[in-house]
């Protein structure tokens, strides 16, 4: 099942980049997918996936909620926090989770650290003081 679910993602990422749903690149999306190498050794428990596309999900309407409150209301101060990988994370996991945190307005991961780590930047609004 978890192999379906990077296969998926996979041809999610192709037709992202390409833009196209023709036939001829469906083809192409499917063969890249299968040529890209796999790494077995690290496998995604389903209910990660399901929570990873669950939270994809619920980011949308925050999205918008953000992206309205950047144009109403300025956000003049920036962060660069450490937000921690949980764990045992497959490399589709890791995209999602980067895809998330990045798909926000307000945020956008700067640097993935291998010892378990996003370096996440943030834009918020500065408290009057």
């Amino acid at each position: 099942m978890i192999g379906y679910l990077n296969l998926i993602l996979r041809l999610v990422i192709w037709f992202l980049l390409t833009a196209d749903l023709s036939l001829p690149n469906i083809l192409i999306g499917v063969a890249i997918a299968f040529l890209l190498p796999h790494n077995h050794k690290i496998k995604g428990e389903l209910k990660d996936w399901l929570r990873a596309l669950g939270e994809i999900i619920v980011a949308i309407p925050i999205a918008y909620k953000e992206a309205f409150e950047i144009i109403v209301r300025p956000h003049n101060e920036e962060v660069v926090t450490l937000q921690r990988v949980p764990p045992r994370r497959s490399a589709g996991l890791i995209f999602l989770d980067i895809f998330l945190i990045t798909f926000t307005p307000k945020t956008i991961v700067l640097k993935y650290h291998k010892e378990g780590w996003y370096e996440v930047h943030r834009v918020r609004r500065r408290e009057p003081q």
